[in-house]
C-alpha cells in the first residue's frame, strides 16, 4: 500500500505547530514570571509574536524542496535509504550499503528541458525515487503533491519538477550551503543547451571528460536530429498550427545546439587536463582549479555561485 507525502506533510505539519505553541505557551509564561518578580506590569507584556518564536513553524514548499535535495543525495549516493546519515562523502566506496535504491553509476546526471535521455534524465530518476520509498500506487498523487509544493508552470506535474530543476533547484542548493555546494552544476548558459549534476565527493579526473563525451555529445546528435525533424514538419505539413509549433521549436533548438557546441569548446580544455582535486582544499579552491586549464586561462563552465 503506497504513502500518500501529503499525509506525512501533514503529520509533520501538526507535530510543528504543536511544537511552536508549546515554546510560545512557555516563553510567554516565563515572561510573566520575571513581569511579576520585577513589578514591570505597566512596562512590559507577557505576550510573544510569532516570529520572535525560536522553533520553526512547517512550510510546504521548503520541506519539499528539502525532500529535493534529500532525493538528488540519494541518486548520488551521498544517502542511501539502507543506512543512516551519510553513506558516502569520500573515501572508499561501498556498494553494499545501496540496495533499496541504488545510486547513479557514473555520477553524472543531466539536467534537459525535455525527456532527451530518458535512462539519465533526472525528473526520471526522482521519479523512481519517490516511487521507491512511497509505493507505485500513490506515485501519480505525489508528484503532483510535490509540483504543487514548487508552485512553478507546467502542464504536469513532471513539467513543473523539470523546470524546478532547470532553474531553481542549484540557486536553492548553494543558498543552503551558504556558497559551498556539494553538487556542482555544469551549466552552458541562458538557452539551457546542457546542463548536469555531478557530486564532488565521487569526482574523479575522468569525470569532465566522460560527460563531454557521454552527455554533451549525445545530447548535441540529439539537437541536430530534432532540429531536421522540425524543418522537416515545417516543409512538409499543411497545418498551420503544427508549423507555427515546429517553427518555434526550431529556434529554441539552434540556441540550445549552437550554446552548446560553444560550451564544447571550452569544456574540451579541461576534459584534456584531467584535472585532480583535493577535498582537502575546499569548496571554494576546487571550483577554481576544475575551471582553470593547463593554459592557466580560467574557463567558466559551471554554474555561478
Amino acid at each position: 500500500m503506497g504513502v500518500l507525502i501529503a499525509d506525512k506533510f501533514a503529520a509533520w505539519q501538526q507535530e510543528c505547530n504543536e511544537r511552536f505553541n508549546t515554546l510560545k505557551a512557555n516563553e510567554e509564561e516565563l515572561n510573566r514570571i520575571f513581569i511579576d518578580i520585577y513589578g514591570l506590569q505597566e512596562e512590559l507584556t507577557p505576550e510573544v509574536e510569532d516570529k520572535d518564536v525560536t522553533v520553526r513553524r512547517a512550510d510546504m514548499g521548503r520541506e519539499i524542496r528539502s525532500l529535493i535535495s534529500y532525493a538528488v543525495g540519494c541518486l548520488f549516493g551521498r544517502y542511501s535509504l539502507d543506512v543512516e546519515g551519510l553513506a558516502y562523502a569520500g573515501g572508499e566506496w561501498d556498494a553494499s550499503k545501496y540496495s533499496n535504491f541504488i545510486p547513479d553509476s557514473d555520477n553524472i546526471i543531466p539536467i534537459t528541458d525535455e525527456e532527451y535521455m530518458p535512462d539519465e534524465d533526472i525528473v526520471n530518476r526522482l521519479t523512481v525515487f519517490v516511487r521507491t520509498v512511497y509505493g507505485a500506487d500513490t506515485l501519480e498523487e505525489n508528484l503532483r503533491f510535490i509540483a504543487d509544493a514548487l508552485g512553478g508552470k507546467g502542464s504536469t506535474a513532471r513539467d513543473v519538477i523539470r523546470g524546478y530543476f532547470l532553474k531553481d533547484f542549484y540557486k536553492d542548493h548553494v543558498r543552503i550551503y551558504q556558497k559551498r555546494p556539494i553538487y556542482w552544476l555544469f551549466d552552458s548558459g541562458k538557452a539551457d543547451g546542457f546542463k548536469a549534476l555531478v557530486y564532488l565527493h565521487r569526482y574523479n579526473q575522468d569525470t569532465v571528460g566522460k560527460l563531454r563525451i557521454d552527455y554533451l555529445h549525445k545530447l548535441q546528435r540529439i539537437y541536430e536530429s530534432e532540429i531536421n525533424r522540425m524543418r522537416e514538419t515545417i516543409e512538409n505539413s499543411g497545418n498551420a498550427r503544427e508549423v507555427s509549433a515546429a517553427t518555434k521549436r526550431l529556434e529554441k533548438l539552434t540556441k540550445q545546439l549552437k550554446e552548446a557546441k560553444e560550451y564544447d569548446e571550452k569544456i574540451a580544455h579541461l576534459a584534456l587536463a584531467r584535472i585532480e582535486l583535493d577535498l582537502d582544499d575546499g569548496v571554494k579552491v576546487n571550483y577554481e582549479k576544475l575551471q582553470t586549464g593547463t593554459d592557466g586561462k580560467k574557463y567558466e563552465v559551471l554554474g555561478r555561485i
